[in-house]
């Protein structure tokens, strides 16, 4: 039985509660008969309206990111059990927009990645390198890095529940994508690496998504490469119309 694909969608800070309830009943609606998986992650603010909407659908309930402790004097920051009580099933953690322009390092995204697997979260974990790393070279060193960073400590009977995201900084929000074939080239490394750290039955069984820029005309060609299991997407899933074509490609 082969990794079953799992498109995601980051609705980053878009949307007031009314929006994403009309898009969530849409993509409810649109994806029931879809033949993947699925998944989409609204803002915080979000969370309540959406979770109502995909309780007991197909559709999977996403958060964007958590604190790094379980409760506390941290003005601002969310916690696992408040999204445990909202109906929160996976988290995204490690995000390149959380490692860049929010300056979270590889041993505070660690916390949070055990964190949220010791609450029984399913975790995707963001790695990809910058565009001044790809040029000097330095892809493979990058995501080995935050992979190894990322999952250290955490156990390997944990690992069914973990997602590696594979998006390479400069395809985010950009326009500019991978080619398939760079895509699948990094894929096969990430596996690689996992299968040193894990073994090689886990290392054939996780999902490796590819985020950057996939759009309805691309995301065909990037999904037939051996090791892309889906995609987690930004943009292009904010509306239905661009959504639902990635997300029932074929």
């Amino acid at each position: 039985m082969g990794r079953p694909y799992y498109i995601a969608g980051n609705w980053k800070m878009h949307k007031t509660r009314a929006e994403a309830a009309e898009l969530a009943q849409a993509l409810v609606n649109e994806l029931k008969d879809g033949k993947h998986e699925y998944l989409i992650a609204p803002s915080f603010s979000c969370l309540e309206t959406v979770s109502a909407i995909v309780e007991n659908t197909n559709i999977r309930l996403g958060a964007q990111n958590c604190a790094c402790e379980e409760q506390g004097a941290h003005t601002g920051e969310v916690s696992v059990l408040q999204l445990k009580d909202l109906g929160v099933q996976s988290i995204i953690l490690g995000h390149s927009e959380r490692r860049h322009s929010y300056k979270e390092d590889d041993a505070l995204i660690n916390k949070k990645v055990k964190l949220a697997l010791k609450h029984r979260f399913e975790v995707i974990l963001c790695i990809g390198e910058l565009l001044e790393e790809r040029e000097a070279g330095r892809v493979e060193e990058v995501c080995e890095t935050q992979i190894v960073r990322g999952l250290e400590g955490v156990d390997a009977s944990d690992l069914s529940s973990v997602v590696i995201a594979y998006e390479p900084v400069w395809a985010i929000g950009t326009g500019k994508t991978a080619t398939p074939e760079d895509a699948e080239a990094v894929h096969a490394f990430v596996r690689k690496v996992i299968a040193r750290l894990y073994g090689e039955a886990a290392a054939e069984k996780i999902i490796i998504q590819y985020g950057g820029s996939v759009k309805p005309d691309n995301a065909a060609q990037l999904m037939a490469m051996k090791n892309i299991d889906g995609a987690l997407v930004g943009g292009a899933s904010l509306k239905t119309d661009t959504f639902v074509p990635i997300a029932k490609f074929s």
